[in-house]
């Protein structure tokens, strides 16, 4: 759920530019014998197209790739302890304006049954001045193929309310993001059922975030969010992550220590307990279990 979470997930890059403009005049030559001769008629002079400065354009496009040993969404397992391919592009106008789309592998256990992959498309809008920022925007979360079913017995369960859900799996989220220097304090909002279980709508998760370069290429962050799922019984739960990073000549490796409090006790039917396959799961896991997860990834 992603089995009840899903990415981050993940952002958007935003160009802050000024144009520049050239103006470029030029004034007739006098007569170097004095005002009795005759001032011949002058082209102004023509510019060097190559020497004008360079206009800077409104509009920025990027893509980023990642390989990571473990995908970690709000601290909770979504490939059942498998490496995941990642990757998106985004779209950023000076405005402030962005648009976005990021995608993984994903395992169908975590909640989405017959489902192997996530896609997310977002867009929002975001300013800074001076230390400070603002950033708001609102995310989809899709998954092609997923498919909860009662006959093969993946229907998504709300176990408070014994409502059921079948069909395919989504999340629709509205988030607002305020930083700081180095902190970025964040809230996201379910429109509807969270991750597509009943009865949940209006869950939130509160995010605070750090990072911080430390020079050469290194840098630490760190992240504690807590998740409100509402109407269902021991879904609430905090993660955290701290981590170091490396620049090397654009490539950034990442190592970062994962946990959270989430309840995922198989042997006691815990809800964060997690299937290696759905339909057809033949393993269980804690899915919210600590975990150090590697990760290597380049923006172009």
């Amino acid at each position: 759920m992603k089995r009840f979470v899903a990415s981050i997930v993940t952002a958007g890059l935003t160009l802050s530019a000024t144009a520049q403009t050239a103006e470029l005049s030029a004034e007739p030559s006098a007569s170097p014998t004095g005002a009795s001769t005759p001032t011949p008629t002058t082209t102004p002079a023509t510019a060097d197209p190559a020497s004008a400065p360079a206009v800077a354009s409104p509009h920025t496009f990027t893509a980023n790739i990642a390989l990571v040993s473990d995908y970690r969404f709000r601290g909770i397992d979504q490939t059942y302890n498998r490496p995941a391919l990642q990757g998106g592009i985004d779209y950023s106008h000076s405005s402030g304006i962005y648009l976005g789309n990021w995608n993984s592998n994903v395992n169908s256990g975590a909640g989405f049954p017959s489902g192997n992959l996530e896609m997310d498309f977002y867009g929002g809008w975001k300013t800074t001045r001076d230390d400070w920022g603002l950033d708001l925007g609102a995310i989809y979360y899709y998954y092609p193929g997923s498919d909860a079913r009662s006959d093969n017995g993946t229907t998504i369960l709300n176990n408070r309310s014994g409502n059921g859900h079948n069909g395919h799996i989504d999340n629709k989220e509205i988030y607002v993001a305020a930083s700081w220097k180095f902190l970025t304090l964040k809230y996201s909002y379910a429109l509807d059922d969270y991750f597509s279980i009943p009865d949940t709508q209006g869950s939130g998760y509160v995010e605070l975030n750090a990072s911080h370069p430390l020079g050469d290429g290194w840098g630490v962050n760190a992240h504690v969010g807590y998740l409100h799922l509402k109407n269902y019984d021991n879904g609430n739960y905090t993660d955290w992550k701290v981590g170091v990073s490396k620049d090397l000549s654009g490539w950034l490796l990442a190592l970062s220590y994962v946990g959270t409090n989430a309840k995922g006790n198989c042997g006691n039917g815990e809800p964060y307990c997690f299937g290696n396959d759905s339909p057809g799961a033949t393993k269980t896991r804690d899915a919210g279990r600590d975990v150090v997860i590697f990760s290597i990834s380049r923006s172009f």
